[in-house]
């Protein structure tokens, strides 16, 4: 039980810093809303805490300790939107965001909800689009391409350092000036074990080369990547993104949910393909500046995942993007434990602000209780008493009003979620699915001529040239043996020219050689797609 509930008396009139409080939530326009203000104990459903429709694409942060709400004040806000026409992105991460396509279930602690913040609850589904990260898991499923990932974001996702991703980047160079296609792991591999074969290094003298070493750790990298199950997620159809932005018939937004439990083992890949989206998204939507609701708002979770560990490189473009994509009609809400998991040029762009309970059980909780607090406006509230006193489904909350300025900072009881409250059963899931018109579209990997056909191509060329030259030479010997004549010596054929130059002789060395077997074996920076 919360703190405010604990000591809950009938609320009194508004007054004093309270009335302003509540005054600062009283917009004209389309609003969401979010619940009712907390005041001296008590809550008053007649003072409503809302966010502006139109700055929902000024970016936003949810954040608390687990446990708090945060997974449910998401499907709350996506609910809202899409009963706005507003489509909406969730990453469902342990598999209890389903629920927002099925209409809630009605019960004494939703019914006293409701009546606290003054809601009229009625029990909604909501139109949803289900995707899984290559088909693992429930979901249509979402692939990129090596090429349209690009070397930033592969870089992050393959744990290398800078030098190691700035080779990766000339890798991707030379493939795309060779028309070199990177549709899934086994092209970018094949690439980089010619590129450091005899034959390969001469293709890169001219700028600047890769090492044996680096090569052989990017190789290993990615082995490792296919081991833990990652190739799937790379490879053709590649997913347009454009599908995000759909409605439905009755003009809903759709919610697109990414089935993410059978990839949480996996991080660093799920968070790394979130921003993939974005990226995409990105480059293919066109400058529109600020308008009345959003294209698009799209909730980042397990934020901190994201930044763990990031180059220096990766975070200029996680910040250019977000700074970027607003004036696109795309809003972000990143979501985490606490806001200093956000670096600090992201964090300074996240207008919307709703802050869940923080413990502050160890001394590193109660640094990071203060910090969080110098984050918010100057406030009526001890916030270090509020923000460690909020119960679950409670929250700090300051946003932006019509006017772009911050609204006073307020402690708000959440509404109850309309649609249902946890996952909706296996069965319904994948009917769902397989109902969706999406689902032929992309269901069937396909598996097209890319790189590593045509380097495996060249490569049986050369053979098939050898062999011949070889039988060409044997049949000349023997032909000079039975005649016993010195006649003079014929000019050399195209398959012995080809025998004897020094490509060939590079070639036939390097099938030797482990990275020769590598290519006989198999064989952000982002891009803009093809479409």
């Amino acid at each position: 039980m919360s703190v405010s509930e604990q000591s809950e008396q009938p609320p009194a009139p508004l007054a004093g810093p309270a009335a302003e409080i509540a005054a600062g939530y009283a917009f004209d326009g389309a609003a969401l809303d979010l619940g009712a203000l907390l005041w001296a104990g008590a809550c008053h459903p007649d003072a409503p805490v809302r966010i502006p429709l139109p700055m929902l694409n000024r970016h936003g942060l949810v954040a608390g300790a687990t446990g708090t709400g945060k997974t449910k004040t998401l499907q709350l806000i996506a609910e809202q939107l899409s009963a706005q026409g507003v489509p909406v992105f969730l990453a469902d991460i342990k598999g209890d965001v389903s629920g927002v396509s099925a209409p809630g279930e009605d019960g004494e602690k939703v019914r006293e909800r409701a009546a606290q913040v003054g809601q009229e609850w009625r029990a909604t589904g909501f139109p949803c689009e289900f995707y899984g990260l290559g088909g693992t898991g429930p979901g249509i499923p979402v692939r990129a391409t090596v090429t349209s990932f690009g070397p930033v974001l592969l870089s992050k996702v393959l744990q290398l350092n800078q030098t190691q991703e700035q080779s990766l980047g000339l890798i991707f160079h030379y493939a795309d000036a060779k028309g070199l296609e990177l549709v899934d792991l086994k092209d970018l591999r094949a690439v980089v074990a010619f590129l450091v074969s005899d034959t390969g290094k001469a293709e890169l003298k001219g700028i600047g080369g890769l090492s044996t070493v680096t090569a052989g750790v990017i190789l290993r990298s990615i082995t490792a990547f296919e081991q833990q199950g990652a190739g799937d997620f790379f490879g053709e159809p590649e997913f347009d993104t454009s599908e995000f932005l759909r409605t439905a018939v009755d003009g809903r937004g759709t919610v697109s949910v990414l089935e993410l439990p059978a990839v949480q083992d996996k991080p660093q890949l799920f968070s790394t393909f979130l921003m993939w989206m974005l990226a995409d998204l990105f480059n293919d939507l066109p400058e529109v500046g600020d308008l009345e609701k959003p294209k698009l708002v799209f909730f980042f979770d397990e934020a901190h995942l994201l930044f763990k560990g990031a180059s220096k490189a990766f975070l200029e473009s996680i910040t250019q993007t977000v700074r970027l994509i607003r004036s696109k009609g795309v809003g972000i809400f990143f979501v985490t434990q606490t806001p200093k998991d956000v670096p600090s040029d992201v964090l300074a762009q996240l207008g919307n602000r709703v802050q869940h309970a923080l413990r502050a059980f160890t001394p590193d909780d109660a640094k990071a209780l203060k910090a969080t607090v110098r984050t918010f406006p100057n406030s009526a509230y001890d916030l270090e008493e509020v923000l460690t006193g909020l119960g679950t489904g409670e929250a700090v909350i300051t946003v932006l009003s019509e006017k772009g300025a911050p609204t006073p900072v307020a402690a708000t009881r959440l509404r109850a979620p309309e649609s249902l409250m946890g996952p909706i059963d296996a069965a319904a899931l994948d009917a769902a699915v397989k109902a969706s018109p999406l689902y032929g579209r992309y269901a069937e990997a396909v598996d097209r001529e890319s790189a590593y056909e045509r380097l495996t191509a060249e490569q049986q060329a050369a053979e098939a040239a050898a062999l011949e030259a070889a039988a060409a030479q044997e049949a000349g010997k023997a032909a000079a043996s039975q005649q016993g004549a010195r006649a003079p010596k014929p000019e050399p054929s195209l398959a012995e020219q080809v025998v004897g130059s020094g490509i060939f002789k590079s070639l036939a060395r390097s099938i030797g050689t482990q990275l020769g077997r590598e290519i006989s074996r198999s064989i952000f920076g982002t891009a803009r797609r093809k479409r």
